[in-house]
């Protein structure tokens, strides 16, 4: 478990904290779902948690970027990602709206800078949240160990939306835990990631190895507290651990 979610206000706990006395904010995700070609569900997953490194990384989410502030804000209060889905004319609605496009495989992800849980943006509060499922075609391949892995439990049934949004936590657990090189390293690489859901038989040794957990505040689909990803960087990889 990360030093993060170890502490008392952490951004991921159930229990309420100091975070809930702040004004809320969530960062909006935007999938592109076109009816007749549809992601697959592992380049959805793996493109929402690029998403979330780049906005958080771009230049205008930093110092005196036009988006830093309400980055702090929403940083500052609990971590709220809310996934939702376009296409047509709803995507390139979105596609107007200042925010940043991620691609990877079949998957089209928007990413905006945070809103007020209230004061979403017109065309993103009609977007569907509800409904995002998708399927891979085949199951993905193992995953290369030499880049970081999200690895989602095998316990929780999560539809695709809430799964994206799961796994944008687990990449910004795991970059916050990064040292300034570190994280220059992975952004100039192109911030490469695999999103798995681990086996059964090693799930435990993962939420135990020290290495960053999401654990869910609850308030959608899954109970409070359930463990949901553990961010496997392999600069921050103990020794000795083996996840096939």
């Amino acid at each position: 478990m990360s030093s993060e979610d170890q502490t008392q206000d952490s951004p991921f706990r159930s229990e309420r904290t100091a975070r809930d006395e702040a004004r809320q904010f969530v960062l909006p995700l935007v999938a592109r779902i076109e009816r007749a070609d549809p992601p697959a569900r592992t380049d959805a997953l793996e493109a929402a948690a690029r998403a979330v490194l780049v906005i958080l990384s771009d230049a205008r989410s930093t110092g005196d970027g036009e988006w830093a502030q309400v980055m702090r804000d929403w940083q500052d209060a609990r971590i709220r990602k809310v996934v939702r889905r376009a296409r047509g004319a709803e995507w390139r609605r979105a596609e107007a709206l200042d925010g940043i496009t991620v691609t990877g495989g079949s998957a089209e992800v928007r990413v905006f800078p945070p809103v007020p849980l209230d004061g979403w943006p017109k065309d993103l509060a009609r977007l569907q949240v509800s409904g995002t499922d998708l399927d891979d075609p085949e199951p993905p391949a193992a995953p290369d160990r030499t880049a970081p892995v999200l690895w989602l439990s095998p316990d929780l049934d999560m539809s695709a939306g809430k799964a994206m949004a799961q796994a944008g936590h687990g990449a910004q657990l795991a970059w916050w835990e990064l040292s300034d090189g570190q994280r220059a390293q992975w952004r100039e690489a192109g911030f490469p990631l695999s999103v798995r859901t681990a086996d059964a038989d090693h799930w435990g040794e993962l939420t135990r190895s020290g290495l960053p957990v999401v654990r869910d505040a609850g308030f959608t689909e899954i109970a409070p507290g359930s463990c949901t990803v553990v961010a496997d960087h392999p600069a921050l990889r103990p020794a000795g651990l083996q996840v096939p």
